[in-house]
């Protein structure tokens, strides 16, 4: 990289929607220029889109804990002053482009892709460790030379090589979202240095919560968090770019940051990307900079769960589980239950709707997630979930319906391990495996897939439910009532789809050997499975 090429400033490189849903690509000063009319970033992946989400914010965080709305340097100055600034800028509904702008400027020497000293989130030292081709950094592919893609939606030199503004886009989500299979150098083998393990990187090890809003400069704002938790200003913001020497330690464990821009700019692998012309057609990883995860409260958008049940105040990062609706989430995520911690963005618009400075009838939560195998060591799975609530429900004053969302969303685990019994013994009345042993084909996978299907069923109309809450009008009792009702007519139709799909014999019932006593005989008969199913519907419905 001996010449100056691609600076991130002024070249189109971030992915955008505008208000009629066209996709344009647009340069980084542009973005902030224009942040009001876009309705949000359009990549290639919703976590490639959230890996941009953060450098964005992380500019927002070092100009405006420096500057006040109008450029004169004023580092922010204690708590009144961070909502005060913070409420200014919402109440322009667009940012103070000039104040960004002069920032960014000040630092374009630091925005080059391609530079003989600086490449943008690169450090040369990478070239000794693994060699992937341009077809591992795309994150829609993640094809590595020996683990080919069986359906890969490209082929030949769309695969072999992409352009400067794409590889920026997949610079930042490898960054980010890193699996583990890179090896060591062969430096620190000849050398026989026993390097530790950094898992995934930072955002990959997460269980991605964040605020979207009616527009990109709204999730900006709503996601620019100016207070930690306990209401204290955040150390001095310190980018990445702001650096003098560029990290470039392999598998080094740094002490957890203590500013948002530190965070949001980690560099949790060393990349340096190869460039073939006006291309680039491959790059170096090493393992980079981690830290200690447990109780690393600095980090805003994650869910979080106990490590050690033994231990109350030992939170790790929970991972979003792909195989259920967010809205299930919604006790660790949104409501504090069961002893977990709220994610610290949902501390902060809670604040901001406390203080007054919000003012907004429904929120938009989003989660994304990387689903990996094997330790971490391939990408299985790219997810994203979003959930609109009415604002209210988070905050103190409404504990009451808090509770009734919790219990409806229990309800529904209940019906669920109801649908799931009835679906068994159907089954095995219908001739089904009782073999534990087994996997496929037996009466516990048939009730599982039933049971998926049940929240399939449900998943829409909870979410209109919930959507549809109004704690100022509406009466907590009949609300949950309603939903109980919809819930269980839902569970008694796909019982009823399940009766008329059985044979004749499994109606009055068949006899099968006990799955754990081979001496005795138990007896199934999909009628008796009825009543007992909708007799259970009943009581539910009615406790």
């Amino acid at each position: 990289m001996n010449d100056k090429a691609f600076n991130l400033l002024d070249e189109p490189w971030i992915k955008v929607v505008d208000k009629d849903c066209g996709i344009h690509e647009v340069s980084l000063i542009e973005l902030f220029h224009q942040a009001h009319i876009y309705r949000d970033l359009c990549g290639e992946l919703p976590t490639q889109d959230f890996a941009v989400l953060r450098a964005l914010l992380a500019v927002l965080h070092t100009v405006f804990s420096r500057y006040d709305m109008i450029g004169n340097e004023m580092p922010l100055n204690g708590y009144d002053d961070a909502l005060d600034r913070w409420e200014e800028l919402w109440n322009e509904k667009r940012f103070s482009v000039e104040v960004i702008t002069n920032y960014l400027e000040s630092q374009r020497e630091n925005f080059y892709l391609f530079h003989p000293e600086r490449p943008f989130y690169q450090c040369e030292h990478a070239k000794v460790g693994t060699e992937y081709s341009a077809s591992k950094l795309n994150g829609s592919l993640s094809e590595s030379s020996n683990k080919l893609r069986l359906f890969s939606g490209m082929s030949g030199k769309e695969k072999e090589e992409m352009s400067f503004a794409e590889a920026v886009r997949w610079l930042l989500y490898v960054n980010a979202y890193d699996d583990t299979s890179a090896k060591p150098s062969k430096e620190s083998k000849e050398r026989g240095i026993k390097l530790p393990s950094t898992g995934a990187g930072w955002l990959g090890k997460l269980g991605i919560v964040f605020i979207a809003g009616d527009n990109l400069f709204e999730t900006l704002m709503l996601n620019l968090i100016l207070l930690n938790e306990n209401g204290e200003l955040f150390e001095k913001e310190t980018p990445i770019w702001e650096k003098k020497e560029i990290p470039d330690g392999e598998r080094v464990q740094i002490p957890q940051p203590d500013n948002l821009s530190a965070l949001y700019t980690l560099q949790s692998r060393r990349l340096y990307l190869n460039k073939k012309g006006q291309k680039v057609t491959g790059y170096y990883l090493l393992g980079g900079d981690f830290f200690d995860r447990e109780n690393a409260f600095i980090e805003p958008m994650t869910v979080w769960k106990n490590a050690d049940r033994k231990k109350p105040n030992n939170f790790i990062p929970q991972r979003h589980d792909c195989s259920k609706q967010f809205w299930r989430e919604c006790p660790a995520v949104i409501f504090n239950d069961d002893g977990n911690r709220q994610p610290g963005i949902i501390l902060w618009i809670k604040r901001l709707e406390e203080e007054g400075i919000l003012k907004t009838s429904f929120l938009n939560i989003r989660i994304v997630s990387v689903q990996y195998g094997d330790k971490d060591f391939y990408v299985t799975n790219v997810f994203s979930d979003s959930l609109q609530i009415p604002a209210s429900l988070i905050l103190k004053r409404n504990g009451g319906w808090k509770q009734m969302v919790l219990n409806s969303i229990s309800f529904c685990d209940v019906v669920s391990k109801k649908v799931w019994s009835f679906a068994k013994e159907v089954n095995l009345a219908s001739g089904g495996s009782n073999n534990t042993k087994e996997s496929k084909g037996t009466s516990a996978f048939f009730a599982e897939n039933k049971k998926a299907d049940f929240y399939h069923r449900i998943d829409v109309p909870f979410r209109r439910w919930l959507y549809k809450l109004n704690p100022e009008v509406d009466d907590v009792g009949e609300k949950q009532s309603a939903w109980r009702k919809e819930c269980a007519a839902i569970a008694r139709q796909l019982g009823d789809e399940m009766i008329q799909q059985t044979n004749t014999e499994a109606i009055f019932g068949r006899t099968k050997s006990n799955s754990d006593d081979k001496k005795t005989n138990e007896s199934f008969s999909a009628a008796r499975a009825m009543n007992r199913f909708l007799i259970g519907l009943s009581i539910a419905v009615n406790s």
